[in-house]
């Protein structure tokens, strides 16, 4: 399994999900506290913020323990926008530990990362003939999710019904295929957010600036909601919603 966090609202700095709150991404690299599968989230992080100036996403990406980057702190502070991604890995068994293989994955505006596992052949034909980034399971996820969202806006940005409803379609499409698969998505496009319950922890929590979202709380502040098993989050400008899958 993997953890992941994000944050649609006012401009913020990256360190805010992984170092600043008492139980952020850095803390939940080593030790989780509602982490179903796996123990130690170290095989790899990553994160992805959006600049005004750039047409797409920047990514950074390392395949090392996510605390053992010298250089991170002081990039997670300076990396700063209204809406955020991060991720620490948990390598699924028989899947390379690889920065193309680690979260963030991207396509063109959009950023998505998996929480869980799938069998591949479940997904390798779900993405059409877009390829992945990697050989990994969750590279496969993307790919499809991404496939349908080009599909249906090849031209526009996609409404946030869109970026749901392309979770929602892949993840059961997978399921189905899978049954004992754990597909927690999150994914964005600069301007909203969405996001799968499936096989483990989801939470989401209104601040008077946005909304954040996360595997499990950053915070023991009571105002984390936790989004039922087999659900999807959506998170645009105007508040969140959840509905089932």
């Amino acid at each position: 399994m993997c953890r992941h966090a994000a944050w649609l609202g006012a401009p913020r700095p990256l360190t805010s999900l992984i170092h600043e709150p008492e139980h952020g991404l850095m803390r939940q690299s080593y030790a989780p506290r509602r982490q179903r599968h796996g123990t130690v989230n170290a095989d790899g992080f990553g994160m992805g913020w959006y600049d005004p100036a750039a047409p797409e996403p920047v990514r950074y990406r390392r395949a090392i323990p996510v605390w053992a980057d010298a250089n991170l702190p002081g990039l997670a502070r300076v990396a700063r926008g209204g809406c955020l991604l991060a991720a620490v890995r948990c390598a699924t068994v028989g899947m390379p530990v690889e920065e193309s293989a680690t979260a963030p994955f991207a396509a063109g505006r959009w950023l998505l990362s998996h929480n869980g596992r799938v069998a591949r052949d479940a997904v390798r034909d779900l993405a059409g003939a877009d390829a992945a980034e990697s050989t990994c399971d969750s590279a496969g996820l993307a790919a499809a999710v991404f496939h349908r969202l080009r599909t249906a806006a090849p031209s526009s940005t996609p409404s946030a019904a869109g970026l749901g409803a392309a979770l929602a379609e892949v993840v059961t499409s997978a399921a189905a295929r899978d049954p004992e698969a754990r597909l927690n998505l999150l994914a964005c496009d600069g301007t909203q957010l969405a996001a799968t319950a499936w096989g483990d922890t989801l939470f989401h929590r209104p601040c008077p600036d946005g909304v954040l979202v996360a595997s499990e709380p950053l915070c023991d502040d009571p105002g984390w909601r936790p989004v039922p098993d087999r659900s999807l989050l959506v998170v645009t400008p105007d508040g969140s919603r959840v509905q089932p899958l």
